[in-house]
C-alpha cells in the first residue's frame, strides 16, 4: 500500500529512514519507536506510516493497525518494566496537546509518584445536558 507523506513531517522522515530512531518494531502500516523526550523510561510511540494528522482522517483499518502495535508495545513494556500502570494517549489537534500532526499513540509507562498530568478530577455532570448531548452525537453518527 502506498502511504501519503508530508515531506516536512518529522514522523514521515522517521518512517522514510531520513531521521534515525530507536525502532521497536515495524509492519506494513505502522512503526513503533522510543520517544526521545520520555515522560518516564519506556515511553514509546506507535505511529501510522502514512501521514494522516488526526483520527478523523485515517482509514479505519490502519487505525486498527496502529492500535494493535500500541497494544504489542504496551504488553512488552508491562512485562519488562513492570510499571504501576500504562497510559495509551492519542491526541488530535494542538488544543488536545498534539505536538506532531501525524497520527500516533503514546505508550506511557507510569511510575508511582511521577506526577504526569494526564488525569483529571472527577466532578458530577448535569444528567439532562449529558442526555441532550448524547442525542446530538447519536444523530451525527
Amino acid at each position: 500500500m502506498t502511504h501519503p507523506i508530508d515531506a516536512a513531517c518529522i514522523f514521515c522522515k522517521i518512517v522514510a529512514g531520513q531521521i534515525p530512531c530507536f525502532k521497536l518494531l515495524e509492519d506494513d502500516n505502522t512503526i513503533a519507536f522510543m520517544d526521545i523526550n520520555p515522560v518516564n523510561p519506556g515511553h514509546a510511540l506507535s505511529v501510522a506510516k502514512g501521514h494522516w494528522p488526526t483520527i478523523d482522517l485515517i482509514p479505519p483499518p490502519i487505525l486498527a493497525d496502529v492500535a494493535k502495535t500500541a497494544q504489542r508495545v504496551a504488553k512488552a513494556v508491562s512485562k519488562e518494566l513492570k510499571p504501576v500502570g500504562v497510559n495509551l494517549l492519542q491526541a488530535n489537534g494542538e488544543g488536545a496537546g498534539q505536538s506532531v500532526p501525524h497520527l500516533h499513540f503514546h505508550i506511557l509507562p507510569r511510575v508511582a509518584g511521577d506526577r504526569a498530568s494526564l488525569n483529571w478530577a472527577y466532578k458530577p455532570g448535569d444528567m439532562a445536558a449529558i442526555k441532550a448531548l448524547c442525542e446530538r452525537l447519536k444523530a451525527a453518527l
